[in-house]
């Protein structure tokens, strides 16, 4: 049987802490940004130690080791106006007085778009319990913040044209930001990307006809090196892009916004040549339940770190929309 994890009771966190207050300063910060606001005490010790290693743990396949966010921290003394609006902020509250412990997920607190968590204790070693047994609920929710802003971005600066044309074919697409182009659009494929000097950002969508275990990871990356073999030639004759096996690809269950799909991250690479990059794809059946839908994410950046070229990708996966619906 299936198992999804769901980010639905997040959602509703989120959506029942948001601040209403008007005006409230746009975020500070680079994406994939997070700010602590922590004692030097306690960021020096047992703390501090266990946030960094949830934070700043590896970002899962990338080629280099990268961390999956860049921390900073800062004393409660030194939280000035300046730090207050930054784009995610895990803010530790100590007090041997407290009335209240536990971990708090707020929304716009002192900005907007803001994520912000607040880990309520009486004692370093409470907070650090309470923060570790909520560590892929944290996570998660400073993905789903820099997931929304991506998109949110991209439908203010939207390419229109390319959505059309991709639903037109497939009933659906992901919306993409200008600077992404339609490359090449079969009546099973269709490959978007914005393309620059030193790197690429790409977009897979393809179908097939629904079968037996279709979820599979092994399904999944034959049906994934069957279409990208027949698409997606390399700059050579003879050269395709293909699933590299140096890593083993990895696929877990999610339901995100009532759609449930199978994510599978791995690595690319081309058949007959040294080119590669990693990639994540969100695979779903089709509103008929004939076919099966893969929208993929994937990044060529090789003079570069890919983390955020990655996150950026990706969370325009999460942006799609079937035609229906709109």
């Amino acid at each position: 049987m299936k198992r999804f994890f769901t980010f639905a009771a997040l959602a509703l966190v989120l959506v029942g802490c948001k601040n209403t207050a008007p005006l409230l300063p746009t975020v500070s910060g680079k994406a994939g940004e997070v700010l602590v606001v922590i004692e030097k005490s306690d960021w020096d010790g047992q703390l501090g130690e266990d946030v960094r290693g949830v934070l700043a743990d590896e970002y899962p396949f990338l080629p280099v080791q990268e961390a999956r966010y860049s921390v900073a921290n800062v004393s409660h003394g030194g939280f000035i106006e300046m730090f207050q609006v930054h784009r995610n902020i895990v803010f530790f509250d100590i007090n041997p007085q407290a009335a209240t412990t536990g971990v708090k997920f707020l929304k716009d607190k002192w900005a907007t778009p803001q994520c912000v968590i607040l880990v309520s204790a009486h004692t370093a070693g409470m907070a650090d319990s309470l923060f570790l047994s909520n560590a892929d609920m944290i996570v998660e929710a400073i993905e789903q913040a820099e997931r929304e802003r991506v998109i949110a971005n991209t439908r203010k600066y939207e390419n229109t044209s390319v959505y059309p044309a991709v639903a037109k074919v497939f009933g659906g697409s992901v919306h993409v930001p200008s600077g992404y182009k339609l490359a090449k659009i079969t009546d099973d494929f269709a490959w978007i990307q914005d393309k620059k000097q030193y790197t690429t950002q790409g977009i897979f969508i393809y179908r097939y006809p629904a079968g037996k275990d279709d979820f599979t990871m092994e399904n999944i990356v034959k049906n994934r090196n069957r279409m990208l073999k027949a698409n997606v030639p390399g700059m050579f004759e003879g050269t395709y892009m293909i699933t590299g096996t140096y890593w083993t690809p990895q696929t877990r269950f999610l339901k995100y916004k009532g759609k449930e799909f199978a994510e599978t991250h791995g690595m690319w690479e081309v058949e007959g040549d040294y080119m590669g990059g990693p990639f994540v794809s969100h695979a779903f059946y089709s509103p008929d339940g004939q076919y099966i839908v893969v929208a993929e994410a994937w990044v060529y950046a090789p003079k570069y770190e890919k983390r955020q070229y990655l996150r950026q990708t990706e969370s325009l996966l999460y942006s799609w929309e079937w035609a229906k619906e709109k």
